[in-house]
């Protein structure tokens, strides 16, 4: 996103894609999406890992369409994310099924072979997959280890640890091991972790491949077929410019490294790695453009209203997560003054807390950036506002990718009325 005198997102004027699309509209950078996309291939290919996008957060059918043309596999943790993806004609192959609550249904497709791959969260999905798959085809499966290892990030976004409801604790994986080798419809591929999200410290990674590969080892000495350890993602980005970020050069070679010397001290074949990056691959590349409603004050504090909000974007009520705002479409006055930025739902819908020009008024155009992930995924209809339309822009072209939905999408599954 730029900022000078001349506001464009993939080489176009913001302006013109708001008067076009309207707002609030979600601008994904094309050109910022595929480079993130060459990055984790290019470290896919250097250091042998298997790098698989995490649908969860932002999935449409442009979008994995765009992902098909890459190596890269895709996480779905459900039949809608599912059907996404094979509406986009994504290869069942490369698709990996995660989730800690997985239906009947759910599982019904992995053992169809619409997935290359499941990850077994607890003994019960365990059971009941392996009462439904067919032993002439067994499904493939790792299973998801609770390491301990408790990454410094909210609370909400924490998958490992005694806090977390994801996975199988230390103490029960060896049973589940030998549960999953004893099922003949069910083959044990790997091991799955994954600690949680927009984590900037290395060391929790490393600590937590450590951890697992005990498990690991102790699986291939059972099994020829277990050759894979997947250590999750949850990669931080930068939030604020100049703000902190992850080296994933750093990280992709100290796990790598890792790997080495771990196989080595344990006497197996080294494992294929796995990584899930979702938010380091889409949110930088995204910007939600709003118009503000009015200016108002209440006190000491200034108040700035847009047309979107907490139906579009939960993630500052849900944890705390900052997007920064930048005023667009003319000349503003140098001089700022700390304004919250609210949307216009019927709750406290903080989006933000910043200096914003003083002379910030109703009509003008405001951009925040880094919304690419767990915005428009998360988003809902709340107060029954329509969701958003999302575009493409790249190259200095733009398209529409996702319509924006209408009263009559907010009213199609109401039953009843004239």
């Amino acid at each position: 996103m730029r900022t000078d005198q001349t506001p464009t997102l993939g080489g176009v004027d913001a302006r013109i894609l708001a008067q076009t699309y309207g707002t609030p509209l979600l601008v994904l950078d094309t050109d910022a999406l595929d480079a993130a996309l060459r990055r984790f291939a290019e470290l896919g290919e250097r250091f042998g890992i298997d790098v698989a996008y995490a649908g969860k957060a932002l999935l449409f059918v442009a979008l994995i369409e765009r992902l098909k043309a890459t190596a890269l596999k895709l996480d779905v943790c459900s039949l809608g994310e599912l059907a996404t993806a094979e509406r986009a004609r994504f290869p069942a192959d490369r698709i990996v099924m995660h989730g800690c609550g997985k239906t009947d249904e759910e599982l019904a497709a992995a053992a169809a072979g619409r997935v290359s791959r499941l990850v077994i969260d607890h003994d019960d999905e365990l059971s009941r997959l392996a009462t439904i798959a067919d032993p002439a085809q067994p499904v493939n499966v790792l299973i998801r280890i609770n390491s301990g290892i408790e990454a410094h990030t909210h609370a909400y976004v924490r998958t490992g640890g005694e806090g977390s409801k994801f996975g199988y604790a230390l103490a029960d994986a060896g049973g589940a091991i030998e549960r999953v080798i004893a099922e003949p419809s069910l083959r044990l591929v790997g091991i799955h972790s994954h600690i949680g999200s927009n984590i900037f410290d290395p060391q929790p990674f490393e600590a937590n491949l450590a951890t697992t590969f005990d498990i690991y080892a102790r699986a291939a000495k059972r099994s020829e077929h277990v050759r894979e350890l997947v250590a999750g993602g949850g990669f931080g980005v930068e939030a604020r410019p100049g703000g902190e970020r992850i080296d994933l050069l750093e990280i992709a070679e100290a796990l790598s490294l890792r790997l080495d010397d771990e196989s080595e001290r344990a006497g197996v074949t080294r494992p294929r790695l796995g990584l899930e990056p979702g938010r380091a691959i889409v949110a930088e590349a995204g910007t939600t453009l709003y118009r503000i409603v009015t200016v108002k004050r209440h006190g000491k504090r200034r108040f700035a209203i847009v047309d979107g909000g907490l139906a579009d974007n939960p993630r500052p009520a849900l944890y705390g997560a900052y997007h920064h705002p930048i005023p667009l479409g003319r000349t503003f006055a140098s001089e700022c003054e700390e304004t919250t930025l609210c949307g216009r739902s019927c709750e406290n819908d903080e989006l933000v807390v910043a200096p914003l020009p003083t002379d910030l008024r109703s009509g003008d155009l405001l951009a925040l950036s880094c919304t690419g992930a767990y915005t428009y995924s998360m988003a809902g209809n709340y107060n029954r506002f329509p969701k958003p339309a999302v575009i493409f822009a790249g190259d200095g072209a733009h398209r529409l990718v996702v319509r924006r939905e209408t009263l009559d999408d907010i009213l199609r599954n109401d039953v009843g009325g004239a």
